[in-house]
């Protein structure tokens, strides 16, 4: 949510080269043609107290809802990515109401009715694809809560695997379902019960239990900041001219010779 700071001037009555008007809380003001939604409230002279987040596009934070006049469609967007439109009005949505269930994913089947048991308003799905359209990461919401009610968990995760829980897709379903809450149910059923575990992963785990890495760990520990960040800078690379993978991965032991005295030989 935004707050008007002190530093808010008045409204420009008149456009500025460069610059095009929006209108944020209804007042309109004159910003650069190349911010963000979000930097363009900030330039304006608000301050975000809610809804800023990573700045990024990972979060889901701010969320926003806005019109122009060239169409009568409210259009949806992310503000830390959107750029700014001529005559735009802008209301954000920093948190859309939504509950969070709580359950035990080791006690579940990884199947279309335990997801069901949770989130029951899955089944009132209509296939309206208004949430699809309203997602800003342009993901295929309708269709993985189809994917869901047929039990193909596998499906699910993938299609909603970019979601940044903005709830935007909430916010205009007829069936209330609340999409972000049922994709990470998914995700960690398909997660904890479907995916197969890694033998590599585990034989690492078993190694660092065991110390095979404490001598080595020392060592660099003892490395000045900037031999440390050379070696970090140069170390072998999946990909890089010559580094040859071993079972998929790089064996850096082999690629890198330590003698743990503070040099390379």
């Amino acid at each position: 949510m935004a707050e008007q700071s002190r530093k808010s001037g008045s409204i420009n009555p008149e456009k500025p080269k460069d610059m095009v008007p929006i209108y944020i809380m209804g007042k309109r003001y004159f910003v650069p043609k190349t911010l963000t939604i979000m930097k363009a409230i900030e330039y304006a002279g608000y301050q975000l107290k809610r809804g800023a987040g990573c700045r990024a596009g990972f979060c889901g934070a701010c969320g926003t809802v806005y019109r122009t006049p060239d169409s009568y469609k409210i259009k949806v967007g992310l503000a830390c990515q959107t750029v700014v439109e001529p005559e735009m009005y802008i209301a954000q949505l920093p948190f859309y109401p939504a509950v969070k269930k709580t359950y035990n994913i080791e006690e579940m089947e990884p199947t279309a009715e335990a997801v069901l048991g949770i989130y029951p308003e899955v089944a009132r799905c209509v296939a309206c694809n208004t949430c699809t359209k309203v997602c800003p990461q342009e993901l295929e919401v309708m269709d993985y809560i189809q994917e869901t009610l047929h039990g193909n968990l596998d499906k699910v995760a993938d299609l909603s695997f970019d979601c940044v829980m903005c709830g935007l897709c909430v916010s205009r379903c007829p069936a209330e379902i609340q999409h972000p809450f049922v994709a990470i149910l998914v995700r960690r059923l398909y997660n904890h019960h479907l995916v197969p575990r890694s033998q590599q992963l585990a034989k690492r785990v078993k190694e660092v239990e065991e110390g095979k890495y404490d001598a080595e760990i020392k060592w660099l520990k003892s490395l000045p900041l900037e031999k440390l960040k050379k070696l970090y800078s140069t170390r072998p690379r999946e990909g890089d001219p010559g580094v040859e993978l071993k079972d998929n991965k790089i064996d850096w032991n082999d690629e890198v010779k330590f003698d743990y005295s503070g040099t390379n030989r």
